[in-house]
């Protein structure tokens, strides 16, 4: 098992297909087939390296199982807090404790940065991360933000953790 910041060298198409992969298992019934179905091959690559973004690996026997993505908040609302934009992992890899691992990696990194706070979104429906991210020490906020997918309506719910 390793957790490590991306390399140059790290294929990008493996990374993008834990997004892939686990958005059409971990929100099938929660955001419309048609959108899950439609994601492309390689959607994330781009995003790995967003300048002012950080990203990270879970890596198990060489294979890439997981990823992260991290970075100071990207909302004017919460300048001075740090955010965990993403967590992933290949849907094969869901409920082992990978994960908590994962999760505690994040949290220590954007720490030694200097976050007091830090909060992420989740799917208001997605009962099953709501639930990690509470173990984890998260609490859910009064925030949101809605969204329409494919017709769908949508809600993320900020969650929040201070030390």
């Amino acid at each position: 098992m390793e957790i490590r910041y991306v390399k140059p060298e790290d294929d990008r198409l493996e990374i993008s297909n834990i997004y892939e992969q686990s958005w059409k298992t971990a929100y099938k019934g929660m955001i419309p087939d048609s959108f899950l179905e439609s994601i492309p091959k390689g959607k994330w690559c781009k995003g790995i390296d967003l300048p002012g973004r950080k990203s990270m690996v879970f890596i198990e026997d060489g294979k890439f199982i997981g990823t992260s993505s991290f970075c100071k908040s990207r909302f004017d609302k919460w300048p001075d807090s740090g955010e965990i934009v993403s967590i992933y992992f290949l849907p094969e890899y869901f409920g082992k404790g990978y994960g908590k691992r994962l999760i505690e990696a994040v949290i220590e990194e954007l720490r030694k940065d200097g976050y007091k706070d830090i909060f992420l979104w989740v799917l208001e429906d997605n009962t099953r991360a709501r639930k990690f991210y509470e173990k984890c020490g998260f609490e859910k906020t009064e925030d949101y933000l809605d969204d329409i997918i494919d017709g769908k309506a949508i809600r993320d719910i900020r969650y929040i953790r201070r030390f």
